[in-house]
């Protein structure tokens, strides 16, 4: 096997990442009342297990995987997201006692999972020698992008992420700091 010790040891890394996010997605569906919600983290939780068994596959046999790009619908545009702050809950960690999950927290735990997981498979892309497997992990990195983006906005709907905004004058002031050469 042609792998180089970085490779192989990054490879094995998302790996295991993949490993838990798959276990606790499967929980994360089982204890979510959200039908919205479900329907979300079982359509991730289906990508996930595709995209680690690929990645085995290929471990396994070199010759079993000829991945390619991976491309993903936006329907959102920016019109849809609802900016501003509109009296956000108070946040804290969860009474152990409870044993269960809400929705809220589902969902953010989603999106923390799947923002950590896109910047480990980046991480992991650029100590890669083998144009698959650094294609499979870039893969890894978009898709776990975009289901980041898929649970913001579900979220942002519920007003469950408020994005916070500044005013107009102070964004272009900021902004058109920067200026084309």
């Amino acid at each position: 096997m042609p792998f180089g010790a970085h490779e192989a040891m990054e490879v094995h890394e998302i790996l295991n990442e993949k490993i838990c996010m798959i276990d606790h997605l499967q929980t994360y569906s089982d204890q979510a009342t959200d039908p919205t919600l479900i329907d979300l983290i079982s359509r991730h939780r289906n990508h996930a297990i595709r995209a680690y068994n690929e990645l085995v596959a290929y471990t396994h046999d070199m010759t079993a995987v000829t991945p390619i790009e991976v491309q993903f619908s936006q329907v959102t545009s920016p019109g849809g997201i609802q900016y501003g702050l509109r009296n956000p809950a108070p946040q804290s960690p969860m009474d152990v006692q409870l044993g269960q999950f809400y929705d809220a927290q589902i969902a953010r735990s989603v999106l923390l999972a799947h923002k950590n997981s896109a910047k480990n498979h980046m991480a992991a892309s650029l100590e890669c020698a083998d144009p698959y497997v650094r294609q499979m992990l870039l893969n890894g990195a978009t898709a776990c992008n975009y289901q980041a983006y898929e649970v913001f906005e579900y979220m942002n709907a519920r007003g469950l992420y408020q994005v916070p905004t500044m005013s107009d004058h102070t964004a272009k002031t900021f902004l058109h700091a920067y200026q084309t050469r």
